[in-house]
């Protein structure tokens, strides 16, 4: 009775870093052996790291590619390895370049190929490149056009990379005339909220298509604004989930694969939004630190929510040590909110200091004679200065610590509180970050551990602290509503006639839409930070500043 065992190998992998990237497949390759596999698959352009955008039209940064996949088939051969079935995914060049307009530079692809045995048992070119949301494949690689199938063990083994699932009914059609036994789909697909149910869903439906199980690898980690959340898992033509890796995790697992013996069910993993919101962000801040260069973090620390969740992800990312917070108080600072700051700070084990701006705000409002918003929003400008000096001065990475509703409406100020090099929770509606503090706290208590976050923190009405008695609701409407309404027009582009006829309130539908559509400048000046959404400000969403049309029109 044939069958086949196969390692998947969900792991992390840098763009770029084609010696780190390939040592990592080598050493997953011993694994897989000693694990008895005859089959790692490893996840799409695992050796180039993905998504490269720009730089698979390099010259250099192809040959480059193509060296390191030679490299890695003499090292599998000098390790005893060659053995194995090596699927892995990364950059190559199309085989009969034909450059011409339009075309990308040097005609590059998506590219998976089968190592064994010193050479090359099959090669696939991805066949759908994907040209929405966050992805711009059509622009730099160029589209294959034929299937590949290999034997293991007397099974047939087909390929598909990612997109190719999600349109690629009758690439399964074709595959099921070639008589495949199993279909092996290495993924780049990046988080969002429930997006693995979507998988689970899609992928049952083609294996039923396919008429064999599908081998789903995903890759982990962490890329500039994309996070990859790995649940690598396998499911069978019945519809039936035999194997599923964790969310958020690097991961080796072997699975046999036999075609004539009854399938062994296991129970789906389906954790709380929450808390894979957070797993996400952590993913996120520790890889852009990390990947980087970078060893540590500062930010303000104003005691409000929105710092607090940010720091508290920070911790848990690289270690309280490595996290550094300011506290910088003025006039307008009550004492509640120091106190929660240090009382975070004791609770977490951060760095903290304190700067008091109120000297240096007003050395400018008095030379430069300013009141009201303009004075206010001096003394975000000040702290802004205040940290990236810090940041000069001691090489921490400043972490910026504003939401998606502020960033859609534009509450918040340039060069003030938009300074930084990554936004934690800039995809993050403020309904969402308070879910989040209440989640972490609760899953602290529920290991015997300190709760990070202070509950008056999370409990006390949301405020800049710019001018005496100032509540966000003196100028946004409460976000329960404001995130609701956020949520259909930047995430489903739904018309202002659309939310009125929801039951949206008119005053506060216009209201709200023209400052979000007015805020696009700011948007454009935010430092980057994970995507966790449907749809999340930057390459999700492009829009021209300069524009006449408005939403609410």
């Amino acid at each position: 009775m044939p069958q086949v065992r196969i390692a998947l190998a969900q792991l992390n992998c840098t763009v770029g870093d084609f010696d780190s990237n390939r040592e990592a497949a080598l050493e997953a390759c011993m694994g897989a052996s000693a694990m008895d596999a005859n089959v790692i698959v490893f996840p799409e352009m695992f050796l180039t790291g993905y998504p490269v955008e720009d730089l698979a039209l390099r010259p250099s940064f192809q040959s480059a590619s193509r060296a390191s996949l030679e490299l890695l088939r003499e090292q599998l051969v000098l390790a005893g390895l060659a053995h194995l079935y090596v699927v892995i995914g990364h950059l190559d060049v199309a085989e009969h370049d034909s450059p011409c307009h339009g075309r990308p530079k040097g005609s590059p692809q998506n590219v998976v190929t089968v190592l064994h045995h010193g050479g090359v048992a099959a090669r696939y070119v991805k066949h759908h490149l994907p040209n929405y949301g966050v992805f711009d494949e059509f622009r730099y690689f160029v589209p294959g056009d034929k299937r590949a199938v290999f034997e293991v063990n007397g099974l047939r083994v087909g390929l598909a990379i990612c997109e190719d699932l999600w349109q690629g009914q009758q690439l399964m059609a074709d595959y099921k005339a070639d008589g495949i036994d199993v279909l092996i789909v290495p993924n780049g697909s990046p988080f969002e909220l429930d997006k693995d149910d979507t998988r689970h869903t899609l992928v049952r439906e083609r294996a039923s298509q396919v008429g064999c199980p599908i081998v789903y690898v995903n890759m982990v980690g962490g890329q500039d604004e994309l996070v990859f959340d790995g649940g690598s898992f396998i499911t069978h033509a019945d519809g039936v989930l035999s194997m599923q890796l964790p969310q958020f995790a690097e991961e080796i697992a072997v699975a046999t694969l036999d075609p004539d013996a009854p399938t062994a069910p296991i129970a789906s993993v389906d954790n709380p939004d929450a808390q894979q919101v957070w797993q996400a962000l952590v993913v996120g801040i520790r890889d852009y630190v990390i990947k980087n260069g970078a060893s540590s973090v500062l930010l303000g620390l104003s005691g409000g929510i929105d710092s607090a969740v940010v720091a508290s992800l920070a911790c848990d990312a690289l270690g309280a040590s490595n996290v550094y917070a300011v506290s910088m108080p003025s006039d307008y600072s009550s004492q509640h909110s120091r106190d929660d700051a240090a009382d975070l700070a004791k609770r977490t084990g951060l760095n903290l200091r304190t700067v008091p701006i109120a000297p240096m705000s007003t050395l400018f409002t008095t030379t430069l004679v300013m009141q009201g918003t303009a004075a206010e929003n001096v003394q975000a400008r000040v702290r802004g200065t205040t940290l990236m000096a810090i940041s000069n001065s001691e090489g921490h990475l400043v972490l910026a610590p504003g939401n998606k509703s502020e960033l859609a409406v534009g509450y918040s100020t340039v060069y003030g509180d938009t300074v930084g090099a990554y936004a934690p929770i800039k995809d993050v509606f403020k309904v969402m970050v308070w879910e989040l503090a209440r989640w972490r706290n609760a899953y602290a208590l529920s290991v015997g551990a300190v709760p990070p976050i202070p509950e008056s923190s999370i409990t006390k009405a949301p405020s800049a602290e710019l001018r005496p008695g100032q509540v966000d609701t003196d100028s946004l409407p409460d976000y329960e509503i404001l995130d609701a309404i956020l949520h259909t027009y930047v995430e489903q582009d739904r018309s202002a006639e659309e939310l009125i006829a929801a039951g949206f309130d008119p005053h506060t539908v216009m209201r709200v839409l023209s400052m979000v559509d007015a805020a696009e400048w700011k948007r454009r000046q935010y430092p980057p930070g994970p995507k966790v959404s449907i749809r999340a400000f930057g390459r999700d969403r492009r829009l021209p500043i300069t524009s006449a049309w408005r939403g609410n029109s």
